[in-house]
């Protein structure tokens, strides 16, 4: 039997509710920073289970699109919640650890490499990368484009043609990941100092060092929420 008659999946009733406060926000034209319903009105007004609530609000958090602030509520991180389909989040989920393997493989060795062949060109961009990530940061953006121009100056500095094509076959998962973790709480400030750390030691010229700082980078963008997410059937 073909594959393609496989069953078709019935949405979680959760996924219903994250579609209804979906446009209770845009009805509502409520911003970031504004107050959703508690999960208890909500409950009853969506005549669901608080279980179900709180599901759809744990699946628009792990999107960046919620903060919940315990005991003071959920807060709106965007205008909109425009949130991805379950299906996608679990794919994206399957697939990340995988691809924090492949890039701490190879990001760790283009930044010793960089920090052996790096020249005062290569310096530069570096540091206008940096530069570029820092006023993202101060503008309060995810900085997705500057932490990409950053990762792109060190893998130029490193000089390496083959690690550059193995990079740029992966370009669109290591995209997915750079996404998901620049929209967990405070990260575009701390992947700006772990930038920082490693650009200081290619330009010391220490192998070692631009290696260590990059795995420390590497491992901490593989903190994101949805690798601790479950989602569960309704």
């Amino acid at each position: 039997m073909s594959e393609s008659l496989r069953p078709v999946p019935r949405p979680r009733l959760y996924e219903q509710v994250v579609e209804r406060l979906r446009e209770y926000v845009q009805a509502e034209s409520l911003q970031a920073g504004d107050r959703l319903p508690p999960e208890r009105d909500l409950a009853e007004r969506l005549a669901v289970s608080r279980t179900s609530v709180r599901q759809a609000i744990v699946a628009l958090e792990v999107q960046g699109l919620v903060e919940v602030r315990h005991g003071g509520g959920t807060f709106l991180l965007r205008d909109r919640l425009d949130a991805e389909p379950l299906q996608a989040m679990v794919e994206r989920r399957r697939r990340l650890p995988d691809v924090l393997d492949a890039r701490d493989a190879l990001e760790t060795k283009l930044a010793a490499l960089a920090a052996e062949r790096r020249t005062d060109e290569d310096l530069n961009e570096i540091d206008a990368a940096l530069e570029a990530m820092a006023g993202a940061v101060r503008r309060g953006e995810l900085c997705v484009a500057e932490d990409q121009r950053f990762h792109a100056a060190v893998t130029a500095a490193a000089h390496s043609p083959l690690l550059a094509e193995f990079m740029a076959e992966i370009a669109e998962p290591i995209a997915e990941s750079r996404n998901e973790s620049l929209r967990q709480p405070d990260r575009p400030a701390q992947s700006l100092q772990q930038h920082q750390l490693v650009a200081d030691a290619v330009r010391a010229g220490s192998p070692e060092d631009a290696a260590l700082a990059m795995h420390a980078h590497v491992d901490s963008v593989g903190k994101v929420k949805l690798l601790h997410w479950r989602p569960e059937e309704e």
